[in-house]
């Protein structure tokens, strides 16, 4: 489930020509800038899901609680036991729902006078694999343009992970209302981070939809989110203002969707309701 971040970078290079035009290209310039693209969908989720110990006469009971507005896979897996019983032969995985807690094991000492002993590990993916997709185009999600597409699914430049595999990139000014695309559920958010910022993702707005599926719209403007976790939005509702924050090289908005596939969490192929692939770059003259 991890992989080095070579693999998940590729090499970009950024100049100005004698016009002031700024340009990126995947070609040696000389005088150009190295840009390193990494994995972009980072969020730290780790702390909204918890695993508790609860002792008693009869021996340890593992409890998982989600905090989180999602259902969540879970995986859990126990290694070095010593003294227990009721041990698992394999690791046991469930679906959370959102906002819930849920036993997962209860663990007995074969020595009642001796300590039980073990380690666990906890794995989880955000969403519900079990749910089926439902056929959704999905509307433009900002105001204004039209604007340009500047990297489609597969991109080299750095649509080439899992969960980026088919986003689009659409260049477009700083403060461009972002509207949802599709009706849901706030999931995550962060509304804090500055220029690049530690996210990758920059500040961003992540919605379930009724089907299990996520639309995740990324690098927004600082402090602009106008939604918090857990609200329902409509089709159409303003979520945040486009930016250039976390892995930008300009100003743009991300658009991924996204669901579990099977304890993973993948980016999954979607169209728009009207082309944006050939339509007039407008992003620098606004």
């Amino acid at each position: 489930m991890l992989a080095s971040s070579s693999a998940l970078a590729a090499k970009v290079y950024k100049y100005t020509d004698k016009n002031g035009v700024v340009t990126y290209t995947d070609k040696v310039v000389r005088g150009a800038k190295v840009i390193e693209f990494k994995d972009r969908m980072v969020e730290k989720l780790d702390n909204r899901l918890k695993l508790q110990k609860l002792k008693h006469e009869a021996g340890e009971t593992l409890l998982v609680k989600n905090e989180l507005y999602a259902p969540v896979e879970v995986e859990l897996s126990l290694s070095e036991v010593k003294n227990a019983s009721f041990v698992p032969q394999k690791p046991i995985r469930w679906v959370l729902p959102p906002r819930s807690e849920i036993r997962l094991l209860t663990l007995a000492a074969k020595d009642p006078k001796q300590p039980l002993h073990y380690k666990t590990k906890l794995l989880h993916v955000l969403g519900n694999p079990k749910q089926s997709m439902k056929p959704y185009r999905y509307p433009l999600p900002w105001r204004g343009g039209p604007f340009r597409l500047t990297q489609g699914a597969n991109g080299k430049f750095s649509h080439n992970t899992p969960k980026g595999r088919y986003a689009m990139d659409i260049a477009m000014p700083e403060g461009t209302p972002i509207i949802a695309a599709r009706a849901g559920t706030v999931v995550s958010i962060e509304n804090n981070q500055s220029g690049r910022g530690t996210h990758p993702s920059g500040n961003y707005v992540r919605i379930l939809h009724e089907d299990g599926t996520m639309s995740v719209y990324l690098h927004l403007k600082r402090g602009s989110l106008k939604v918090r976790e857990g609200q329902k939005v409509a089709q159409g509702a303003l979520l945040a203002l486009s930016g250039n924050t976390g892995n930008s090289t300009g100003p743009h908005l991300h658009f991924v969707v996204q669901r579990n596939v099977g304890f993973a969490l993948q980016s999954i192929p979607f169209e728009f309701n009207q082309p944006i692939d050939r339509l007039p770059n407008f992003a620098g003259s606004q």
